[in-house]
C-alpha cells in the first residue's frame, strides 16, 4: 500500500503537533513537512511535493487562501481546508479557497466531540481528498467542448436546475456569473456542502455573482422564486410539487441530504419538458438518475465535461447512463444557460 505523504499547514503549534501525531499514527500516512504560515507552506510544497495538504485559513505572513491560490496555480496538490466554522469571514475564505482549487473542507473541532471522532473524520477526509487528480488552478484551465447532441432547439422553459458537489463552489460561481442580471427564470440548486459551512454558502455565492441567492422556503410558490437562485437548505431535500417548493426531511439518497436526484426527479414529474438541468463536478453518482428522468420527461440535460471538472464523478455517471444531451466545458455551460435564460432555447 502506498503511504500518502502529507504537508500540515497550521499556525497554532499545539494544534499542528496534535494533527501530526494523529496522522503519523496511521500506517497509511506520513507527515513529510509542517508549516506555520502561508509562505512556508508554498516553499515546502514546492520542495517536498506532498501527496496531500492539510491547510488552515488564518495564517500569518500569507493567508491560507493566498497560499492555496499559489499552490494550485504553480504546484497543483490536493488540499483539504481545515478551518473554523464559527467565524463568518473565515467561512467565506474557505469557500474562496475551494473555488480556487482546494478539493474539500473540514470544520475544526468544537471541543464537544466524543474522543477520537473528529480525528477519524479528519483522516478519512484527507485520504479521500488525496485520491483527487488535480491538474491546475480551476480558473487557469483551458476548456474543451464536446457536444453529444446538437445544441438545444427553441423551446418553452420554466426553470433551470443545477446540481454540484466536490469542486462545486467555484463551478457554480463561474456558471452563475456568466448569466447576466436580472434573471428571467428561477434557478434551483442543490450543492453538497458539509455542515456547518453550508449555512454561509448562499451568502458567499450571492457575493460572487450578480444574482440574489437564498435558501428555499417550504411551501412558497415556484413563481415567487422567478429571477432568483434558490438553494436546498442544509439537511433538507428540495422538491417541486403542485407549483410550490417543498422541503423534505426524508431519508438521504446516495448518503446525501439534500440530494440532487430528489430535486431532479421531482422536476421531471412537475415541470417535465419545461426544465433545463445541469449536473456539475462532484464525487459519487448523485444526480445522474435524476438527470436521466428529466431527459425522459422531455427536458434538456447538460453535464460538465471531464477536462473542467475538479472531480469527474457525477457527470461521468450521467454520461454513462446517456442522461446528458450535451457534455460541455464549464465556460460553455454558463453561456448556454445565459442563452436559455434569455429565451433562446
Amino acid at each position: 500500500m502506498k503511504v500518502l505523504r502529507v504537508l500540515v499547514v497550521e499556525d497554532s503549534v499545539t494544534v499542528r503537533q496534535h494533527l501530526i501525531e494523529v496522522l503519523n499514527a496511521d500506517p497509511g500516512l506520513e507527515v513529510v513537512g509542517q508549516a506555520g504560515d502561508g509562505k512556508e507552506a508554498i516553499a515546502l510544497c514546492t520542495a517536498l511535493r506532498p501527496d496531500v495538504i492539510s491547510m488552515d485559513m488564518m495564517l500569518p505572513l500569507m493567508t491560507g487562501l493566498a497560499a492555496t491560490e499559489y499552490i494550485m496555480a504553480h504546484c497543483p496538490t490536493p488540499i483539504l481546508v481545515v478551518s473554523a466554522s464559527f467565524n463568518r469571514g473565515e467561512m467565506f475564505r474557505t469557500y474562496d479557497a475551494v473555488a480556487a482549487g482546494a478539493v474539500d473542507m473540514l470544520a475544526k473541532p468544537q471541543g464537544h466531540e466524543p474522543p477520537g471522532e473528529w480525528e477519524a473524520r479528519f483522516i478519512a477526509h484527507l485520504k479521500l481528498v488525496a485520491r483527487v487528480s488535480v491538474i491546475t488552478h480551476l480558473r487557469g484551465r483551458r476548456p474543451t467542448t464536446e457536444s453529444v447532441l446538437a445544441p438545444p432547439t427553441r423551446r418553452h422553459c420554466e426553470l433551470i436546475a443545477l446540481g454540484a458537489s466536490t469542486g462545486g463552489p467555484g463551478a457554480l460561481a463561474r456558471v452563475l456569473s456568466s448569466i447576466p442580471a436580472p434573471l428571467n427564470l428561477p434557478i434551483a440548486l442543490v450543492m453538497h456542502t458539509a455542515d456547518p459551512f453550508s449555512q454561509a454558502f448562499a451568502d458567499w455565492l450571492g457575493a460572487q455573482t450578480p444574482h440574489r441567492v437564498r435558501f428555499a422556503v417550504d411551501g412558497e410558490p415556484l413563481r415567487e422564486s422567478r429571477g432568483q437562485v434558490v438553494l436546498a437548505p442544509p439537511g433538507c431535500h428540495l422538491v417541486c410539487q403542485a407549483g410550490r417548493w417543498q422541503l423534505d426531511h426524508g431519508a438521504p439518497r446516495h448518503s446525501c441530504r439534500p440530494s440532487i436526484d430528489v430535486l431532479f426527479e421531482s422536476l421531471a414529474r412537475e415541470t417535465k419538458a419545461a426544465t433545463v438541468a445541469c449536473l456539475l463536478t462532484g464525487m459519487g453518482r448523485d444526480g445522474a438518475a435524476g438527470l436521466l428522468a428529466i431527459q425522459q420527461a422531455g427536458g434538456h440535460t447538460i453535464a460538465q465535461d471531464e477536462s473542467t471538472s475538479v472531480v469527474y464523478g457525477m457527470p461521468r455517471e450521467a454520461a454513462l447512463l446517456g442522461a446528458a444531451q450535451q457534455i460541455l466545458a464549464l465556460p460553455d455551460i454558463g453561456h448556454t444557460l445565459a442563452a436559455i435564460d434569455r429565451g433562446w432555447v
